[in-house]
């Protein structure tokens, strides 16, 4: 199967306004947790938090890697292990492996992969579980949806785990390099 110029354009803005959509919801889901904490003094349950820390028998994440490749890895070693991407960029590689899932590989300035982000549309079998990301379950929200972001601070990286509300999920799982 061929992907043509146009379907790989189009693919790009899909995945772009999936990303978006992400963004939004969890600058949202943010800015209502921080209205929540102004108005009442309790503590935020766990599974609402924006961001923890690893409890210290968790010194590593789980998620250190996807398909061979790692927090580190040069530009042409992340390319090696995926593939030719269906879309190539300096500072970020995009890649479609089925039509359910799909991954980003970011760069920093030096080419070392900083950060990979794995989105599973549609909630399937390929999607991993929060448990099999951080160790731990997440509790849902009401609606469903679900996210967790984990500080590894010992490792120098944080993990994230979002999923969305709905019979068909996208879950994005993402590990990044803590710092600059």
């Amino acid at each position: 199967m061929f992907i043509t110029a146009g379907e790989r354009s189009y693919l790009r803005v899909v995945f772009e306004l999936i990303l978006l959509a992400l963004v939004v919801f969890a600058l949202g889901s943010l800015l209502t947790n921080a209205r929540q904490k102004k108005s009442a003094p309790k503590p935020v349950p766990a599974a609402a938090r924006p961001a923890e820390d690893a409890p210290p028998e968790a010194a590593e994440p789980l998620m250190r890697e996807y398909k061979g490749v790692r927090l580190g890895m040069t530009t042409e070693e992340a390319r090696h292990k995926l593939g030719e991407p269906a879309d190539k960029g300096d500072r970020q590689d995009f890649y479609l492996f089925s039509e359910t899932e799909s991954a980003q590989i970011f760069y920093d300035a030096s080419h070392q992969v900083m950060a990979i982000s794995v989105q599973y549309a549609g909630g399937g079998a390929s999607a991993p579980t929060p448990k099999n990301v951080l160790g731990a379950d997440v509790e849902p929200r009401p609606d469903g949806s679900v996210h967790r972001c984990v500080n590894y601070r010992r490792a120098g990286c944080w993990v994230s785990y979002s999923r969305t509300a709905g019979e068909h999920p996208l879950v994005t799982v993402s590990v990044q390099k803590d710092g600059p």
